[in-house]
C-alpha cells in the first residue's frame, strides 16, 4: 500500500457503500485492506456524523448516503459529499417519478 493516498478510508468506504447499499463490512474490510473492526468502526463514524443512514432488512443492513452533507474539510465545506461521490462514479439518487395513471401531456396553451 502506498504511504499515502487522495482520498482518505472514510471517503473510500463512503464511495463503496454508495455503489453497494447492501455492502457487509468483512466484504469493505476486504476491499480497503483494514480488518472487519475497523471497517466497522468506519461505517460508525460515517453514521454518527450523519454521511450515512442504516434500515435493517432481515439480518442485514442496507445503507444510503445523505448526498447533501458538507465535506468535513474545512477549505471545502461548501461542497456537497454527494458531488465528491459523483465524481468517483455514484449515478446519484433514484427518485421515484409520481404517476397519476395519466399519460403525461404537454401543456400547448399559450
Amino acid at each position: 500500500m502506498p504511504e499515502w493516498t487522495f482520498l482518505t478510508k472514510h471517503a473510500v468506504v463512503l464511495s463503496i457503500i454508495a455503489k453497494n447499499p447492501r455492502v457487509t463490512a468483512l466484504e469493505l474490510a476486504g476491499e480497503i485492506g483494514v480488518t472487519e473492526r475497523a471497517a466497522r468502526k468506519l461505517i460508525a463514524e460515517l453514521y454518527e456524523t450523519g454521511y450515512i443512514r442504516k434500515k435493517k432488512e432481515g439480518r442485514r443492513v442496507k445503507y444510503s448516503i445523505n448526498p447533501d452533507q458538507p465535506l468535513r474539510q474545512e477549505a471545502y465545506d461548501e461542497i456537497a459529499v454527494g458531488s465528491l461521490l459523483e465524481t468517483l462514479g455514484w449515478k446519484g439518487r433514484r427518485r421515484r417519478r409520481e404517476t397519476s395513471g395519466k399519460p403525461d401531456i404537454p401543456d400547448r396553451s399559450i
